[in-house]
């Protein structure tokens, strides 16, 4: 099928407000990825800490913990989907790097594989050429069937089906899988001597039980939300993708670093993350909103999904 209709931002936007949405920052892209791995460290750390506690004050702390590293492991996860784009950093040698090593790799992604991937994705959105198609269409499903598939994100069996398959055509020598899993395990090895240095295992096991669990689960709910149940047959650009409206809880959760605007990205997918509230601010005071598909919270997406 022909590429997805694009939105010309010459006909959206004023010549000032494109510049300013679109314009590279040196240091905010950087920032953000230390922000993220900072997170990182004093959730983790902050776990471990409950732990010597007291085994009840390790218990209870756990979820929220497992909550907050997931949620940063998905950060990292779109840090480095915005490095696919080349919008990290305008320096491309360091752009592919902060995309390839402090973000891709701390979840086992590799940004070269990913880049050629996601841009078919983003050129054939919806439509069978699309790769992500099979996150979107089989919705809306059963309860039961969206229960199941959380349930396998929450006890490890996505975690363990995914990492499989990678490490088989790892051990197969496929190319780049070897050196992706090789970076993977290397960032992780990494983890692991900073978490024994610092405070012994509990640090580094935690962050693997998110990275097993929560992550995966977040991750599928954005998934979800991005694409699913989106009225993407008028061939109109504003309805390929769903905007959501993030609370806290979200944006520390299954929302971080403003990839809710998804509409927004897909629409104009030169604006870097931290610009794509102020582009929605736009949309709407151009009238836009309208015509995009909008959700008020991810509650309301997951009701969409269910029939």
């Amino acid at each position: 099928m022909p590429a997805v209709k694009a939105a010309n931002p010459r006909d959206v936007f004023a010549a000032e407000d494109w510049r300013a949405i679109t314009r590279l920052s040196r240091w905010r892209g950087i920032w953000l990825v230390l922000h993220g791995w900072m997170v990182v460290a004093l959730a983790a750390f902050g776990g471990a800490a409950a732990w010597d506690y007291h085994w009840l004050a390790g218990l209870l702390a756990t979820p929220v913990v497992l909550a907050i590293l997931g949620g940063r492991q998905l950060g990292l996860s779109i840090l480095m989907h915005d490095g696919a784009h080349g919008l990290l950093h305008p320096n491309r040698k360091t752009n592919n790097w902060l995309g390839q090593w402090p973000t891709g790799a701390a979840t086992g992604s590799d940004l070269f594989a990913y880049r050629t991937y996601h841009l078919t994705h983003h050129k054939y959105t919806q439509q069978p050429e699309d790769p992500d198609l099979s996150l979107s269409a089989p919705f809306p499903t059963s309860r039961d069937s969206l229960r199941r598939k959380f349930i396998r994100d929450l006890t490890g069996q996505t975690f363990y089906k995914q990492r499989r398959a990678q490490f088989a055509g790892a051990l197969r020598g496929a190319s780049p899988t070897a050196h992706t899993v090789g970076r993977f395990l290397a960032l992780q090895a990494i983890l692991l001597t900073i978490s024994l240095l610092v405070w012994g295992w509990t640090p580094f096991l935690l962050w693997l039980a998110a990275l097993a669990t929560s992550f995966q689960l977040f991750l599928r709910i954005r998934n979800i939300a991005e694409h699913a149940c989106t009225p993407t047959g008028s061939g109109d650009p504003f309805t390929h993708a769903r905007t959501t409206y993030a609370g806290l809880i979200a944006r520390a959760t299954v929302a971080p670093y403003w990839v809710n605007y998804h509409s927004e990205h897909h629409l104009f997918m030169g604006v870097p993350c931290y610009n794509l509230a102020a582009t929605h601010r736009l949309l709407g005071s151009g009238g836009y909103h309208p015509k995009m598909t909008l959700s008020p919270h991810y509650r309301d997406v997951l009701a969409q999904a269910v029939n």
